[in-house]
C-alpha cells in the first residue's frame, strides 16, 4: 500500500477539484517547486493512487435522458466472472459492482428513454447466460456527486 503524506493529500485535494490546473499553480498553493509536484503526481500515478483524470460529460446533452441502477441476480454467484465481460460489451453500462445483499451485481447504465431502457433489459441484459432476475431503479435526480474526501476523514 502506497504511503500518502500530508503534501500528497494536499496535491490530491487540489487536482481532484480541477484536473486541468497547471502544476505551477499547485506548487504555489503547496509551497513547493513545480518539479516536486510533477514527481509526486507521477509517483502517485505509477503506484495506482491516481487512477485517471479528465472531463466529466453530461449524458443528457448526448441524448441519454435516463439513468438507472439494475440489481442483477445470477444463477450462481460464481458466474459473475463470465457475466462481467458481457456487461463490458454493452456501452450504456457505465458501472458494475459485485455486491452483497439481494443482488449478485449492481450495474449503472444510461438510456435515451424508457423504450431504450426496456430494450437494454429485455434484449441484452436478461439474455446474458446466468442472469435469472433483474430489478430496475430509475434515478429521478442525482443530488450528490463528488470525489471521496482527501484530507478530512482520511487517516
Amino acid at each position: 500500500m502506497e504511503k500518502i503524506d500530508k503534501l500528497d493529500k494536499q496535491i490530491l485535494e487540489i487536482i481532484s477539484q480541477n484536473a486541468r490546473i497547471p502544476f505551477r499553480d499547485v506548487a504555489e498553493q503547496c509551497g513547493v517547486s513545480r518539479a516536486a509536484i510533477h514527481q509526486r503526481v507521477q509517483r502517485m500515478i505509477e503506484n495506482g493512487v491516481i487512477t485517471g483524470s479528465g472531463y466529466h460529460v453530461n449524458p443528457k446533452i448526448l441524448g441519454y435522458a435516463s439513468s438507472a441502477y439494475i440489481g442483477v441476480k445470477l444463477e450462481k454467484g460464481s458466474m459473475y466472472k463470465n457475466v462481467i465481460p458481457e456487461f463490458e460489451k454493452i456501452p450504456e453500462v457505465t458501472e458494475c459492482h459485485f455486491t452483497t445483499g439481494p443482488y449478485t451485481l449492481l450495474i449503472k447504465l444510461y438510456a435515451r428513454d424508457n423504450e431504450h431502457l426496456m430494450d437494454l433489459l429485455n434484449n441484452k441484459i436478461q439474455e446474458i447466460p446466468g442472469v435469472v432476475a433483474t430489478e430496475t431503479m430509475i434515478s429521478l435526480s442525482q443530488s450528490v456527486k463528488r470525489e471521496i474526501p482527501i484530507i478530512k476523514n482520511n487517516p
